[in-house]
């Protein structure tokens, strides 16, 4: 390696890292938010809603399920202004991110509801409780123990997915890449500078989650 490509990569490093820590997280933090509440929502939906609803929330799971992520994000950024509505980069990355993780967190929510065994219901209902009381009191927590693991999962695998914002030119990590690519011409260094940092990322992200997990199964057993 010579003493170009090292200043390459010294100096694309500390830009890159904060490319990451002001935009990329922050883009992961606000869709991972809304998108499970979106979550939440569509499988409480499909489980208890009012039957017109429900197939409502499956065609939305179906369709983002179904679909590329980024051609939805292309959806959202280039062609909706084709029919008069324009959104920033940043606001379609947010729309498009929210929507694939409330698809795919509801399942995760859903699945996790139906797995409470029927006794926790019965004991709720003689205690007098309503269905939501016994939902929001009983069932819910429980539930959100099991999510926590896939959850995990989704939030870190949000994170590296958020370089496909790189297409609708909002600037986060991976496009500050693509940027110092276009001028360095050192693509190999560059990309795999940004594959490092992402894996510095998911594996700090990784070890939280271990720690919530162990702190989670401690407290169960107590």
């Amino acid at each position: 390696m010579s003493d170009n490509q090292i200043q390459i990569i010294t100096d694309s490093f500390w830009p890159l890292l904060k490319a990451g820590v002001v935009y990329t997280i922050p883009l992961t933090l606000i869709s991972f938010t809304l998108g499970l509440v979106l979550a939440v929502i569509t499988a409480l939906v499909r489980l208890y809603a009012w039957d017109f609803l429900k197939p409502v929330a499956r065609f939305y799971v179906w369709v983002i399920r179904g679909t590329p992520l980024l051609v939805q994000l292309f959806i959202i950024f280039y062609g909706l202004p084709s029919v008069g509505l324009t959104i920033n980069p940043f606001l379609s990355a947010i729309i498009g991110f929210t929507l694939s993780v409330g698809a795919y967190g509801s399942e995760i929510v859903r699945a996790a509801i139906i797995s409470i065994p029927k006794g926790q219901w019965e004991a709720a209902y003689s205690l007098g409780m309503t269905r939501w009381q016994a939902l929001r009191r009983i069932i819910l927590p429980q539930a959100a123990r099991v999510t926590v693991p896939p959850l995990g999962n989704s939030f870190i695998s949000l994170l590296k997915d958020t370089s496909l914002a790189s297409a609708i030119t909002y600037v986060e990590m991976f496009r500050r890449a693509q940027q110092d690519v276009a001028r360095t011409y050192e693509p190999m260094l560059l990309y795999c500078e940004v594959a490092l940092i992402y894996l510095l990322f998911s594996t700090v992200l990784s070890t939280l989650q271990n720690i919530v997990e162990k702190r989670l199964d401690r407290s169960s057993v107590s």
